[in-house]
């Protein structure tokens, strides 16, 4: 990988100049990860900033009892763990869905970075106004809509994140189970199942060796529109 290439690509450092985004590349150390291996831990130090190179991270939350919610899905080019270097640490733990590259940054360079580059840290609060304003809208959706809502919201998500054109709609760009979805809907794995079962027979989504795919998007945009409590 041509790192300097690759992070100009990443949005948070969008802003800088070549030659700053080549000074910062050597700042960052490559990890390699396999599926399900576990990242940090909810409170754990946090130590690094992590832009994804390769693969998919997710980003979980323990709820009472035990029940583990994805909060968020990353892919290549997403940055992960900026919002925990201003904490004490992880509010979250992160694990990866399947094989990959991460490029870590340490905090203390990550710090010094931010004084250095004063467009690098208007892009980083950007940043954490996005992950807040997502933080609010899943918090108001577990409350008040209902499951079809939530799950037509996550779907949209991961078509915009990681959608590609495909036949007859938009396929998305991670493999993502029926528990997975659940955790991220905030549902148990039946009601997941029988949602997206009926879904594919009334032609909204196809699913195809764990990837799904958007046919209607249209269709889905009335579950999201009815999605009031009830």
């Amino acid at each position: 990988m041509e790192r300097a290439g690759f992070l100009g690509r990443v949005g948070l450092f969008r802003n800088l100049t070549p030659r700053e985004q080549g000074e910062i590349a050597g700042r960052f150390h490559e990890q390699k990860v396999e599926p399900d291996q576990r990242l940090f831990l909810e409170g754990d130090p946090a130590d690094y900033l992590y832009v994804v190179a390769e693969g998919k991270v997710k980003v979980v939350k323990q709820a009472p009892g035990g029940k583990e919610i994805i909060l968020e899905v990353f892919g290549p080019g997403e940055v992960f763990g900026g919002a925990a270097l201003l904490l004490p640490g992880h509010p979250a733990s992160a694990v990866a869905m399947e094989r990959g590259v991460l490029l870590r940054l340490p905090r203390p360079e990550y710090h010094a970075l931010l004084t250095r580059y004063p467009p690098l840290a208007v892009e980083v609060i950007e940043l954490l106004r996005q992950r807040l304003a997502e933080a609010h809208q899943i918090i108001r959706g577990l409350a008040a809509e209902r499951v079809e809502a939530r799950m037509a919201r996550v779907l949209f998500k991961l078509a915009e994140k990681t959608g590609t054109p495909a036949v007859g709609g938009i396929r998305l760009g991670v493999h993502l189970t029926r528990q997975d979805l659940a955790d991220m809907v905030g549902c148990t794995l039946e009601t997941a199942i029988r949602v997206l079962s009926r879904w594919q027979k009334e032609g909204f989504i196809k699913t195809e060796e764990g990837i799904i795919t958007i046919l209607d998007r249209a269709g889905l945009q009335r579950m999201l529109e009815g999605g009031g409590s009830g």
